[in-house]
């Protein structure tokens, strides 16, 4: 039950949350600075929280109404949203992305572990049962790489129908390892740890027929950009589930929507990913480009990801904490 202690407390939240909005009301987002614009989010998520307890208290309809009033003015602010043109793409990509990556880092990580534990446990099974090698990998790609022969080899005679069906594909992956997240995210876990296994598989058999450099130099250049793409993919799947397994205080449908929402920007970002690697994969790749050049494209596309994600947005004025997409309102 709600006391008048826990409604003191919470109550110059609200106050503040009140007056700010009498001045965006008045004026426009553009009459708060940014340290109001952010306090303007964390009060209305704030606000959220309270009302979904409020929610939860058959004695308190008379705060619930208040505070859905209250949620569902700042919501209009809140969730203004953006025309969308070059500028907006560019801050997406530019400022809010990298900050959302950061945030939702552990995701990301437990999603590359999950592919390593896969791809490890492929290495072992295919050194000490080849038998698995041949079920997994089938007759005729085993019968290839035993000639020592790339399977990839036909990219090359339709490389722009094959970059098309490439890039294709590769975003039909990361969408359904993202959306497996609804099943509690065991889908999303054996999507990931299947890839892994079958990576696991192919890259021990092709070292076991001394292909170990023909593999990592086809896999190189797009690899840089599409394996991170995975794993983003993965952990945006599980931040999918958490929202539906651990609602917290907010009602699960809430949560789910909080999360959903978050996920679905986190896999945005794989696209323009995913369309490079996909061009990569069909023209440089299986190509007979000298070996040193696919790995310097390989090298200059992760040290450019990792500068984008680890830096980007970290002097850009606060603005994401307005575009966490949180819905608390009825």
């Amino acid at each position: 039950m709600i006391s008048n202690r826990w409604i003191a407390l919470r109550k110059e939240n609200w106050s503040r949350l009140e007056l700010l909005l009498q001045q965006v009301e008045s004026g426009g987002l553009k009459m708060l600075s940014g340290d109001e614009l952010r306090d303007l989010g964390l009060l209305y998520r704030q606000a959220a929280a309270d009302l979904s307890a409020a929610r939860a208290d058959d004695a308190s309809r008379t705060l619930e109404a208040y505070l859905n009033k209250l949620v569902s003015r700042a919501h209009n602010f809140v969730y203004s949203g953006r025309r969308l043109n070059g500028r907006a793409i560019w801050l997406f990509f530019a400022v809010d992305y990298p900050r959302l990556f950061r945030r939702l880092l552990p995701y990301t990580a437990v999603a590359l572990l999950i592919f390593l534990a896969g791809g490890v446990l492929g290495a072992i099974l295919t050194v000490v049962r080849p038998n698995f090698m041949h079920a997994m990998l089938g007759p005729q790609m085993v019968d290839t790489i035993e000639h020592h022969k790339m399977w990839t080899d036909s990219i090359l005679s339709a490389k722009p129908q094959a970059s098309s069906a490439i890039m294709t594909n590769n975003i039909s992956v990361c969408f359904t390892t993202f959306a497996a997240g609804i099943f509690a995210g065991l889908g999303t876990v054996w999507l990931l740890f299947q890839n892994g296994l079958s990576m696991g598989v192919i890259s021990t058999a092709c070292g076991q027929h001394h292909m170990a450099l023909n593999i990592w130099s086809f896999v190189a250049a797009h690899g840089a950009l599409e394996l991170p793409s995975i794993f983003i993919a993965g952990g945006a799947g599980l931040r999918l589930a958490t929202g539906l397994l651990f609602p917290g205080m907010l009602r699960r449908k809430d949560a789910l929507a909080l999360a959903g929402g978050e996920a679905i920007r986190l896999l945005a970002g794989t696209v323009p990913m995913l369309t490079i690697a996909g061009i990569l994969e069909a023209f440089l790749s299986p190509s007979g480009a000298p070996v040193a050049l696919k790995f310097s494209v390989c090298g200059f596309l992760l040290v450019g990801l990792s500068f984008w994600l680890s830096e980007g947005g970290r002097e850009a004025p606060v603005r994401a904490e307005l575009t966490k997409p949180i819905e608390a309102t009825a």
